[in-house]
């Protein structure tokens, strides 16, 4: 394996503005170098390779102090209002993210609304209730919102299409914990996993939008990329899969009961969700302008634009067939 190049650093910071309970809120984003994923089997995911690996524990959480650090000076020069850390796999796993770790970042955000990610198998009523009343000693604005990668209702899509090993009884439970510990929960949606048509992509996520709004404090829908090193990677060089639509996405957030946030990585482009080219970055501007005012209006116009590759999304929803290969690139 290749030495990893500035260990001590976070793989990725950025700062920004997020849409949170009604609010326009300035935030901080930090992708942190972990233990890495135990799960490790999604069929969608690289992130799992961004990991230390054959390390002892306290190198690690030497390392992992290292980029928290790096993230205390963004904090101290922004002063956001927002700290979203993702390791890539499960903040509240011990063996990914130490206590002392979990701990240490806490204390960073004290007063502030906190966001990270986790699978459901390391969440429990007594942790999130001491992390909540930790970061509230900082101010009544200090919360956290755990997000978890629901990615779909359906528990047949996530196990055969994606290998999530979570079931949405699960999913239930957990945000039931998360509530009564007095937190918040976020859901990830994962809109056209491997397997699926354009059209039973889109309405399983039409339902699952439906499904989690009474459970859920904010949702947010990921249009699936194809990311290196994957079995969706492998799916696609065969031109066995392709990713979303931005019609499909448009009309989604457009129809939506509720405010659904959406960040299309790698937008207009061919391994990520796509048109023809001459209308994708329209689209993609109004996404990005939507999550923050979130004027659904703005989707409906977006919906009422006219292109030529419109004509060939609505024949690829209705012609295209379950077991086949794609209509289109």
């Amino acid at each position: 394996m290749k030495p990893i190049k500035n260990p001590e650093e976070p793989l990725a910071i950025w700062s920004g503005q997020d849409h949170i309970a009604g609010e326009i809120l300035t935030s901080v984003t930090a992708i942190i170098r972990s233990g890495g994923c135990s799960w490790n089997r999604c069929k969608i995911c690289q992130y799992r390779h961004e990991r230390f690996s054959g390390i002892e524990r306290p190198e690690l959480t030497r390392l992992m102090y290292a980029q928290i650090n790096r993230l205390r000076e963004q904090i101290e020069q922004i002063n956001p209002q927002v700290v979203k850390v993702y390791t890539s796999g499960s903040f509240f796993d011990l063996q990914e993210v130490p206590e002392e770790i979990q701990d240490h970042l806490i204390e960073l955000v004290k007063g502030r609304t906190l966001i990270v990610e986790s699978r459901c198998d390391y969440i429990n009523t007594e942790q999130i209730s001491r992390h909540v009343t930790h970061i509230r000693e900082g101010g009544e604005d200090g919360n956290i919102y755990v997000a978890i990668g629901l990615e779909t209702t359906s528990d047949e899509i996530r196990e055969k299409c994606i290998d999530k090993g979570l079931q949405y009884a699960d999913y239930l439970k957990t945000a039931e914990v998360i509530h009564k510990a007095g937190g918040k929960v976020k859901t990830y949606l994962l809109h056209k996993p491997p397997y699926l048509t354009e059209k039973e992509a889109y309405d399983d996520m039409h339902k699952s939008i439906q499904e989690i709004i009474p459970v859920t404090d904010l949702i947010s829908m990921n249009p699936c990329t194809v990311q290196r090193n994957t079995h969706l990677e492998t799916l696609w060089k065969r031109q066995a899969y392709r990713p979303p639509y931005l019609w499909s996405v448009a009309s989604i957030l457009a129809q939506s009961n509720a405010h659904v946030t959406c960040d299309p990585i790698g937008g207009g482009q061919t391994r990520g969700p796509h048109n023809c080219g001459s209308c994708d970055s329209m689209i993609l501007d109004a996404i990005r302008d939507y999550n923050l005012n979130a004027d659904q209006e703005l989707m409906r116009s977006v919906m009422e634009m006219d292109c030529n590759c419109k004509k060939e999304w609505e024949y690829v929803m209705n012609q295209e067939q379950p077991w086949s290969m794609p209509l289109t690139r």
